[in-house]
């Protein structure tokens, strides 16, 4: 089962937000963590990707140079990147990053350095950050949520970005 959770709860999802979570309840089957109880993220990534390119994105598709999505971060002189990140999908024109997580989601706190991550990125306005509902007997995705409920809830960190969605896988 697909499920989502959109911050800040009082704004409704961007269109383009709405796409990717119908992207991944397409592939549900394929992804679903509670009968692939093992499947690495980079599986996710492939089956979504036909789906996240239709909808403009650029999705990483290897490891090598040409393959992998970079974002930027820092400019050095004459306009130079000096500093960037990596991303598993990006929608220049939404402002949009897609960061799918396995197993260290919660476990090793991926989800934290995304965030980090995706704060630091210029012209990012949104993270979809999908884990998997279910890992090793535990609810990954509810974990993320409850972490995001919190961060917002306290309104003691300003987010630089418009908007981040979970989605459970």
């Amino acid at each position: 089962m697909i499920q989502w959770q959109f911050y800040p709860k009082s704004l409704d999802a961007p269109k383009l937000v709405k796409g990717v979570v119908t992207a991944f309840q397409e592939i549900q089957v394929e992804i679903d963590s509670e009968t692939h109880t093992e499947q690495e993220s980079n599986v996710v990534l492939k089956a979504v990707t036909k789906h996240l390119q239709e909808l403009g994105f650029r999705v990483e598709t290897g490891k090598k140079s040409g393959e992998i999505i970079e974002v930027p971060v820092l400019f050095g002189r004459n306009g130079k990147l000096e500093k960037s990140f990596r991303a598993d999908a990006y929608h220049a024109e939404g402002k949009v990053v897609v960061e799918i997580e396995a197993g260290r989601a919660v476990s090793n706190n991926q989800f934290l350095k995304d965030l980090f991550q995706e704060c630091m990125m210029y012209n990012v306005d949104y993270l979809i950050l999908a884990v998997r509902n279910l890992y090793r007997g535990k609810d990954d995705f509810e974990k993320v949520v409850t972490f995001f409920d919190t961060l917002y809830a306290s309104d003691r960190i300003k987010l630089p970005l418009k908007g981040v969605a979970v989605l459970g896988y």
